[in-house]
């Protein structure tokens, strides 16, 4: 094995175990609340609790994640995120009472929401060559975690107890830490070196009077994208994934509900939530590949929000008859969403401009998940039926029409950054 083969190998495992992982600790979760609630005395009233702590953590540190990594490093930023995850799992495996597991639950989202983030800009720096390939391995590795770990769930924990069944993903994710801790050495490695051959060539240059730069200072923090958060590009990429989620978890938390009002029992409701995860895989290996090969993808944005509009209308006017059929339309409308991801690389040339537009991209977008459960469930309440709930999310798509338009006109952050630089000196220079 060659050494770029070696040198390539490590990152790769790194991101395979750390997106296998992305969604086991929420889908291989939620399966054994009534058992863990059995066992540590909380009943249903906190179910949404821990389903809004998964969404709000997302938001919240994948807004921080950016921020931190442009200060630290990627590697670095990313070891301390999925260590993070792993000592959440692991607590969460032993918690004696409620409050514990609420608190391990926050520490184990934590690292998840950061990671989500990480991971796409770690993608471009390591596989820019091979971006198609890696976003689509990236991408059907989230989706195998996120439906594989709701079927291990429940025969793992009556065979060796629930306890086992949440604290075994922590396996996997403290190899991906010890991995992530070697590139951040690595990197480490390569800034030094980088220092070293630039302070030699500072003393070899000519005496003109600039600084001298010592081979043992700091690394200088990587660049700032200024004027990032301006832009048309990263906000219509918000909308798009925003809203992407906002109708996922809208789905994931109501569809047995609507389901089992509709006539179907409860674990029918189960099986079709399964059928929409599962919609996911194909999805993963088809949208990112194509994404990238088309100039403008909003083809896709268009064909998505036709497959959701006649999901959703289905299973308001014909919920009991055609269930299958609605549910398979939904679970491919919500591409959307691997190529939300896919985006954030195709539409940047630096990794700066990656990791802006991933962190604004997922911490925003999933705060404006948040309201997909919370007011599907607000409106049924209200009203006693789902059309209130309806028309709503058809309203969301049309919100999603109109940003995956801006959003895949083909140019770059950075173009658009280095446009809004030059507006603001166009218009300087005529104030003067």
């Amino acid at each position: 094995m060659n050494v770029r083969v070696r040198a390539g190998a490590l990152p790769l495992l790194a991101v395979v175990l750390t997106a296998l992982n992305l969604r086991t600790a929420v889908t291989g979760f939620t399966p054994l609340l009534e058992l863990i609630g059995a066992d540590l005395g909380f009943g249903p009233s906190l179910y949404g609790v821990l389903g809004t702590i998964v969404t709000a953590s997302f938001a919240v540190f994948g807004l921080l994640a950016a921020s931190v990594a442009r200060r630290v490093g990627l590697e670095r930023t990313i070891a301390i995120a999925v260590a993070l995850t792993t000592a959440g799992i692991v607590l969460r495996a032993l918690s004696p009472s409620t409050a514990m597991l609420v608190i391990s639950t926050v520490i184990a989202f934590t690292g998840v929401g950061a990671s989500n983030v990480l991971v796409i800009p770690l993608v471009k720096k390591y596989f820019s060559a091979h971006l198609k390939a890696v976003s689509s391995l990236y991408i059907a590795l989230l989706q195998v975690g996120q439906f594989v770990a709701p079927l291990l769930a429940l025969p793992v924990a009556l065979a060796v107890g629930w306890r086992w069944a949440i604290g075994m993903w922590a396996v996997l994710t403290a190899v991906a830490v010890v991995l992530w801790i070697a590139l951040a050495a690595r990197a480490r490695r390569a800034e030094r070196r980088s220092l070293v051959a630039d302070a030699s060539a500072t003393l070899d240059a000519p005496v003109d009077g600039s600084p001298f730069t010592s081979p043992f200072a700091p690394p200088p923090a990587p660049a700032r994208l200024v004027g990032a958060w301006r832009t048309p590009l990263l906000w219509s990429l918000v909308l798009m994934m925003g809203i992407t989620s906002l109708n996922v978890h809208a789905v994931f938390t109501w569809l047995p509900a609507i389901l089992v009002d509709a006539g179907a029992d409860p674990a029918s409701g189960g099986a079709l939530l399964a059928l929409f995860s599962v919609l996911g895989l194909p999805a993963a290996f088809v949208v990112p590949p194509l994404a990238i090969r088309l100039r403008n993808p909003f083809v896709i944005v268009a064909v998505c929000t036709v497959l959701m509009v006649g999901g959703y209308a289905g299973l308001l006017l014909s919920p009991g008859a055609g269930a299958v059929v609605w549910v398979v339309l939904l679970g491919l409308g919500v591409s959307t969403f691997p190529l939300c991801l896919t985006l954030v690389n195709a539409r940047t040339s630096t990794t700066a401009g990656s990791t802006v537009l991933s962190g604004a991209m997922q911490g925003v977008g999933y705060a404006i998940a948040c309201l997909g459960p919370f007011g599907t469930g607000a409106l049924y309440a209200a009203t006693g039926a789902w059309t209130g709930s309806f028309i709503v999310l058809f309203a969301s798509l049309a919100v999603m029409l109109v940003a995956g338009w801006i959003a895949c006109r083909p140019a770059t952050l950075e173009e658009q950054v280095g446009g809004l630089a030059v507006s603001a000196g166009a218009a300087g220079a005529g104030v003067r």
